[in-house]
């Protein structure tokens, strides 16, 4: 059993809290038992796997936890990315807080059967707040990279100032696209110029001027998922 902070392996978890060593080492904790289990569900072999207990004594695993209540396990795991596929993707653009990309990450995997694509100035879903935010989605349906020019299929870009609803919109051609900006920068105009398609999610007159992107997202995804069932 791990009785030293000095231990190199407690010392590697503490590096990952760190984007520089994560992308240096290609390597992401997941704390939690439920992320643990849901690694091993998606046939994700942990390169390290520390319980407290068990391999590691509790208040040294404390220490090393980015969680303020503590962990009972942590497992350290290779990165891995998705390539680009599916019928229905989601791209992101500038999408800089963590625990928005990977509440998208499962909002995605629970409603459409493409990875999500991550361009310029998005967050590292493997940071500790995203892989939380993802609720285990991150091991069954990993994101992609993407540069914008290599952006696939047809474009279905949100843009609140967009002449049409989602709802109005006539059936895209697969494979669809759907493009989302940072709530307050949106989409960059070059993105929104090559979308074969722009709309909008309408909101009450008496609402919020905009929704957060991990719920626009959400609502996209649905409408756009009910809209391919009906013409399918």
């Amino acid at each position: 059993m791990i009785r030293s902070p000095n231990n190199e392996q407690l010392k590697t978890i503490r590096k990952l809290r760190e984007h520089r060593w994560r992308e240096r080492l290609d390597l992401f904790a997941a704390e939690g038992e439920d992320l643990v289990d849901a690694a091993a569900a998606a046939g994700w072999e942990p390169k390290l796997l520390l319980r407290a207990g068990t391999d590691v004594e509790r208040e040294l695993l404390d220490e090393v936890s980015t969680l303020g209540s503590g962990t009972r396990v942590i497992g350290v795991y290779p990165r891995r990315w998705s390539a680009p596929g599916g019928t229905v993707m989601l791209y992101l653009h500038g999408v800089d807080d963590p625990g928005n990309v990977g509440t998208i990450v499962r909002a995605a995997h629970g409603l459409c059967d493409g990875p999500v694509l991550l361009g310029p100035g998005c967050a590292d879903p493997f940071s500790p707040k995203a892989v939380r935010a993802s609720m285990g989605s991150l091991f069954a349906r990993p994101p992609a990279r993407v540069k914008p020019d290599d952006l696939p299929g047809t474009l279905l870009a949100l843009d609140p100032h967009a002449g049409v609803t989602l709802a109005e919109l006539a059936p895209a051609e697969p494979p669809v696209v759907v493009c989302l900006g940072a709530e307050r920068e949106g989409l960059p105009p070059e993105l929104l110029e090559r979308a074969a398609h722009t709309a909008r999610i309408p909101l009450r007159d008496d609402g919020p001027e905009s929704l957060n992107v991990a719920m626009a997202a959400t609502v996209a995804l649905y409408e756009l998922a009910n809209r391919m069932a009906r013409h399918a």
